[in-house]
């Protein structure tokens, strides 16, 4: 494997409170890295690190063999950079956005035309040159912004939650825009509040749980390796469990919900035969189960 950002034990703490505790991981080459994690447990702060943007006070981080405070500069001519906040101007159209940032990279003329064009196709932008950008929906600017990322050939993308907050329709055509981008041999780094979008993309997931990486595998893998394979689901308000469970049986509440988890789905659907519930399904385990399992809360929590 080729491994292009590769942290050994770094820790970043704002006064008293350590947001990344000692975190190792790698990410090779060509592979997308999903970072999962409750508000607050270190996910932003650990990509701001691998993006040049905060030191780290302890550990060891590299990315392309550099470290990017010390050597930031040459760090970011090989980065394409997502984060939360939307730093599109909106006084000026979608044209005018881009080549403002590419004079940065010194891009211009008609080289730099062909690749706005091409990457305005890309992101389903193309024809929309002259919008200004007070006009885009969210969609359309969190799609501008992954375009504007890539202007520079980027070898490695980081992206900050990049479809929070977007309809089911955009985010899937950012997850073909991204696979696509995999395809073609871009690493990409993301944070993200969707257990699916990890699923999807990610070649490897990382659990964060107070600045610490508490889980880390590829998504089948870290599902088949905490869990059973099959749930059965209920509302605690409307039933409670089955009277008799066998040793092999899993059990986890959160909320108003309890979780059976069995490898076996016929003795779940033996047990949900016997019981008279208000809802009840049965279903393979997910991610978001293992998620809930680890940290005891939702993504939210």
């Amino acid at each position: 494997m080729d491994p292009v950002i590769e942290l050994e034990g770094v820790v970043k703490r704002f006064g008293d409170l350590v947001a990344v505790d000692e975190v190792s991981l790698t990410i090779d080459r060509g592979r997308c890295y999903a970072l999962l994690g409750p508000n607050g447990a270190g996910k932003t702060t650990l990509t701001r690190m691998v993006g040049a943007i905060l030191p780290r006070d302890a550990g060891e981080l590299t990315v392309l063999g550099l470290d990017p405070w010390r050597e930031q500069s040459e760090v970011k001519a090989h980065l394409g950079v997502v984060m939360q906040q939307d730093s599109l101007d909106e006084e000026l159209d979608v044209l005018r956005n881009l080549e403002i940032y590419g004079r940065f990279f010194w891009l211009r003329g008609a080289a730099f035309r062909k690749k706005v064009a091409e990457l305005l196709e890309l992101v389903s932008l193309d024809g929309r040159e002259q919008m200004q950008i007070q006009a885009l929906s969210g969609g359309m600017k969190r799609r501008l912004l992954i375009a504007r990322a890539l202007l520079s050939d980027p070898e490695i993308l980081l992206l900050d939650e990049p479809t929070t907050g977007l309809d089911p329709q955009v985010r899937q055509l950012i997850w073909s825009t991204l696979r696509q981008l995999k395809d073609e041999g871009m690493t990409i780094l993301l944070t993200t509040h969707y257990m699916e979008e990890a699923a999807q993309l990610a070649d490897r997931v990382g659990i964060l749980d107070k600045g610490r990486l508490i889980a880390e595998a590829a998504p089948s893998e870290l599902v088949r390796d905490s869990l059973p394979a099959f749930v059965l689901e209920l509302d605690c308000r409307t039933c409670s469990l089955p009277a008799e469970l066998d040793a092999e049986a899993f059990v986890e509440r959160h909320g108003d919900r309890a979780y059976v988890f069995h490898d076996d789905e016929g003795a779940l659907r033996e047990w949900l035969s016997e019981l008279s519930v208000g809802f009840a399904q049965i279903r393979p385990t997910t991610l978001e189960d293992v998620f809930l399992k680890m940290t005891g809360r939702g993504l939210d929590g």
